[in-house]
């Protein structure tokens, strides 16, 4: 085992946690990053012991939900680097995201700096290497003046947090059940395309009615026209056909997932598969061999069954493991991430 790791793990026992047995939850971390904005500028920014929010109770953010962020994750590769991967992109997002609501932009460099002083200075929550363990990180944004007439705030806070978190997959990967929704994750012409608060609050009824029914998730068709393959409420579909060929649904009203666009290039340049990003017919899915749902949270979850309304369509790659293409998918990126392969130019930021 390499010096550098094995220092990583002694600093990271200093902390007493038992990195196996995390959950997917919240774990107060050291520091958080907290820059405001007001009369028309960001101010420098700084690191905060203070995980408290104090807001006026007529914050814009609590009024009308003007608030936006982002998911990514910390690694600890196979030499005992910290990492993060790829938060050039989600400080792309975040940035589209701030203007379709309205709100300023926090600059990108800005973004990335954020999300490295953090990290840094919670390097000892960053769990080691093979305890299948990573540290989530949040980046957010929010209204903060009081505002009672519909209209953007003048002022923001622009945070971030981390915290360890477990494996999504606990005692290894099952492939899920999930149905055909009859609610609708977003309009035409509205907000699915953005990672806002808004579009996860509209989705809570609807997965836990999923839930109740004996669902792992739902799958949401076009909002128009109820004919095309969307999205979950947390993650891309990525589907594989018979002879081998990568298929991801394409919409704007889909959020693009990093993870998705990920696994997109890994399909093409490290496995070469043949990828279409187009349009995907729910009457199509009979006929597919393999279905994912691709996030920051899992990389991949399998599915093995869609359910449409008391009809199901059982996936042939089955309800025990993930499917051969998937597999290698979810393989390749994870080797990436975590140092056991060479990655693309500008994927990975090392922190340390």
């Amino acid at each position: 085992m390499k010096k550098q790791q094995v220092r990583r793990q002694e600093d990271n026992m200093g902390k007493n946690i038992d990195w196996s047995n995390l959950g997917f939850g919240y774990v107060k971390t050291d520091y958080r990053y907290v820059s405001n904005f007001k009369n028309g500028a960001w101010d420098e920014g700084t690191l905060s012991t203070d995980d408290m929010v104090t807001i006026s109770e007529c914050a814009c953010v609590l009024q009308y939900a003007q608030t936006v962020f982002e998911g990514m994750k910390a690694y600890t590769t196979e030499d005992g680097r910290i990492v993060v991967f790829r938060p050039d992109l989600n400080a792309e997002r975040m940035e589209n995201s701030a203007k379709r609501l309205e709100m300023p932009v926090f600059p990108k460099d800005r973004f990335v700096d954020a999300i490295v002083k953090l990290v840094e200075a919670n390097a000892d929550y960053v769990p080691p290497y093979g305890s299948g363990a990573t540290l989530y990180i949040r980046p957010y944004m929010f209204g903060t003046n009081a505002v009672i007439g519909v209209k953007p705030a003048d002022e923001y806070q622009f945070r971030a947090f981390c915290t360890p978190v477990g494996p999504y997959f606990k005692g290894g990967v099952k492939p899920i059940t999930i149905r055909v929704s009859d609610f609708d994750r977003a309009a035409p012409r509205g907000t699915g395309h953005i990672k806002a608060g808004l579009n996860y609050a509209m989705s809570l009824h609807a997965i836990m009615d999923a839930h109740r029914q004996g669902f792992d998730e739902n799958m949401y068709l076009d909002p128009a026209t109820r004919t095309k393959v969307e999205e979950t409420g947390g993650a891309n579909f990525l589907f594989v056909t018979k002879d081998n060929k990568v298929v991801t649904p394409k919409s704007d009203s889909i959020l693009p997932s990093i993870t998705r666009r990920s696994l997109v290039y890994v399909a093409k340049e490290y496995l070469g598969l043949e990828v279409e990003e187009r349009e995907v017919y729910f009457d199509e899915v009979k006929d597919f061999a393999e279905c994912g749902l691709c996030g920051t949270a899992a990389v991949i979850s399998p599915v093995g069954k869609i359910v449409d309304h008391g009809k199901e369509i059982c996936m042939p790659s089955g309800m025990t493991e993930m499917g051969p293409v998937t597999k290698k998918l979810y393989e390749t990126l994870t080797g990436i991430q975590m140092g056991r392969l060479e990655a693309p130019e500008g994927w990975i930021k090392v922190i340390r």
